[in-house]
């Protein structure tokens, strides 16, 4: 499998007839594809979730032709998609497990890499979309991704008021690049990333597992400390977290800066979390991190500090 196209962070919005804007959803992306009429579910770093999604395998299998196409599985809390909410899914691997999690589960297509043989990468997104509509019927659990022309500001705040996370520009005509891109952009409601845990401090009071991760970001070679996590936990995600960091214990920090949290303990840095916050301080520290959730579609290699783009685009 080939890496999917990933968008590159911005804070320079615009609107531009060159563009269009979809919402940024916030779930799992995914590659699906049919052959031969077998259905598959990848994720970005490759692992199969034929079991996480059992429901998205069928519905692609029953489709006509072969395919590639790239989506977003989410599930909903109201009308928001919710990361939190779908961990009650990633987590699992047994289909009758998944299926009967009580979590309802969608896939959100926004892109056609291939179809009936013909590779579509080199094709504008514009012509990639109608294939992508015309190719596929969508109902039930799979979802046709739509967009706005031209207005990208609008749709920002638009998203924003609605609590959404944020909107996705991208170059009508550019073609699908395999790897990170100024093509597509990231216009963001909310800061949010990922973040690699080093460690975790005592829990104190009543409170059990942990008291607060300790995370950071790399920068080359080095993990950089980027602050304390002490909110966005239940008691089953602190009881479930603290006995994998426990599998992951070591003596010495993961850590190139000095980390003077009393109680600390440090685990290998295997694990990636999904982390909001408000901003950055001028010492590289999160301002009112919450946890989201464990992610498993990213190396913590390659887990560095998101800068917005601000030169040209």
């Amino acid at each position: 499998m080939t890496a999917p196209m990933l968008a590159t962070l911005t804070d320079r919005y615009f609107s531009d007839p060159g563009w269009i804007f979809e919402r940024k959803l916030d779930g799992e992306r995914v590659i699906g594809t049919r052959s031969g009429g077998v259905a598959t579910l990848r994720s970005r770093t490759g692992r199969v979730l034929d079991g996480t999604y059992p429901e998205l395998v069928r519905a692609l299998r029953q489709q006509r032709g072969d395919f590639v196409v790239d989506g977003e599985v989410v599930a909903f809390d109201r009308n928001r998609t919710s990361f939190e909410r779908l961990q009650r899914r990633i987590g699992l691997t047994d289909p009758v497990q998944a299926e009967e999690s009580g979590v309802a589960v969608y896939f959100y297509l926004f892109d056609l890499l291939s179809l009936d043989g013909q590779d579509l990468t080199a094709s504008p997104l514009r012509e990639r979309k109608r294939r992508l509509r015309a190719a596929v019927r969508f109902g039930g659990p799979l979802r046709y991704t739509t967009h706005r022309n031209t207005d990208g500001e609008a749709m920002l705040a638009d998203a924003c008021r609605r609590g959404w996370e944020g909107v996705i520009a991208k170059r009508a005509d550019g073609p699908y690049v395999h790897g990170r891109s100024t093509d597509w952009l990231k216009f963001k409601c909310v800061a949010e990333q990922e973040f690699v845990i080093g460690g975790f401090t005592d829990p104190a009071g009543s409170r059990h597992g942990f008291g607060a991760l300790l995370v950071g970001v790399y920068d080359g070679d080095d993990l950089r400390y980027a602050g304390k996590v002490g909110t966005g936990f239940d008691h089953r995600t602190l009881t479930a977290l603290r006995t994998r960091m426990d599998a992951l214990a070591t003596t010495s920090s993961p850590f190139r800066d000095p980390v003077r949290e009393r109680g600390s303990h440090w685990i290998r840095p295997k694990l990636v979390a999904q982390i909001g916050f408000t901003e950055w301080t001028r010492d590289g520290r999160l301002r009112h991190p919450r946890f989201m959730g464990l992610r498993r579609d990213k190396s913590p290699r390659a887990v560095i500090r998101e800068l917005p783009m601000r030169p040209g685009r």
